[in-house]
């Protein structure tokens, strides 16, 4: 294609045979994003309903819930659209947008799950300067960070490329993510070192704290008595378990990105389903089954719904 021509809207190519499945698809899709609503929902009102649960452990739980719902609503109702409409496409403006909302959510991510490590590592380890360290002005101070520095550095590439030029007007997903630079007629050298830099910052660094912090959680533990071995186990693994499951996932995102794997279009698109299908389901379960407190507050919840029902 001319280098000249400008594309200004973009074909969403990663879906397969949406005609002949179009309905299949949106019934999956809405199911998960119903069910990821009224999972993460739950669970926050429970912790803003109890106030044995205004701690900072379930404040962060809360924030990282909300985070998902906001996740899921960047992608789920445009995907649902798309495979009901004659055409899968997007504004660039839009495609923009979406692909910001997407890499800063996926940053505070990494951030809260930063955050939580750090409460636990302080819970655990010096639990008579907890209350000092992990004051209620110092937990809103990480809140508003952990969604303030993704925004602000993603904000970046997305205002400086709003103007590009693209070459191209079919992209291989089916949300719009960083293969949308692929579709520019040329990157700059400084645009791709400086999209590393915020790869590093929001994803790269909070691992490497988070993996720190809950190695010297375990070490110290590990010589403590078996009630703190067992209260770190049972606030930190579910924690653990996240950011494996979360790492892992856009770890193929990014992946798949900067090495242009050459892969079938069925094979991609289940990939990429993964990628925005298991973390928004699996933190309410996890977090809904693995900490005590809100299990208890869970149980009763769903106790006292049935003996309504049995009542009427």
């Amino acid at each position: 294609m001319d280098s000249k021509v400008n594309v200004s809207y973009i074909t969403l190519g990663g879906f397969v045979e949406v005609e002949k499945y179009k309905f299949l698809y949106f019934f999956i899709m809405l199911t998960v994003y119903i069910f990821v609503i009224c999972s993460n929902a739950t669970i926050v009102c429970l912790i803003w309903m109890h106030q044995n649960l205004h701690e900072p452990m379930y404040i962060f739980i809360a924030a990282l819930l909300c985070n998902s719902i906001l996740f899921s609503t960047v992608i789920y109702p445009k995907m649902m659209i798309d495979v009901l409409s004659e055409k899968q496409v997007v504004t660039y403006s839009a495609c923009m947008s979406q692909c910001f909302l997407y890499y800063s959510l996926n940053g505070s991510e990494f951030l809260l799950l930063s955050v939580m490590a750090y409460d636990r590592y302080v819970s655990i380890c010096k639990p008579l300067q907890y209350p000092n360290i992990m004051r209620k002005n110092i937990v809103c101070c990480f809140l508003v960070l952990a969604w303030l520095i993704p925004t602000i550095q993603m904000s970046v590439p997305n205002i400086l490329n709003a103007k590009t030029k693209l070459c191209y007007s079919t992209l291989k997903g089916i949300y719009c993510n960083n293969l949308i630079y692929k579709l520019h007629c040329s990157m700059s050298r400084a645009m791709s070192i400086y999209g590393v830099v915020v790869l590093i910052n929001v994803s790269i660094l909070p691992v490497f704290f988070i993996l720190f912090t809950y190695a010297k959680i375990f070490v110290i533990t590990y010589r403590s008595c078996k009630e703190v071995r067992k209260k770190a186990a049972e606030t930190c693994l579910p924690h653990l378990f996240v950011l494996i499951n979360f790492s892992c996932l856009i770890t193929y995102d990014v992946v798949t990105v900067k090495l242009e794997f050459d892969m079938p279009k069925t094979v991609r698109l289940i990939m990429t389903l993964q990628v925005v299908l298991y973390h928004p389901l699996v933190n309410p379960i996890i977090y809904g089954l693995k900490m005590k407190e809100i299990s208890k507050h869970l149980k009763r919840l769903f106790t006292k719904e049935n003996v309504r029902m049995i009542e009427q």
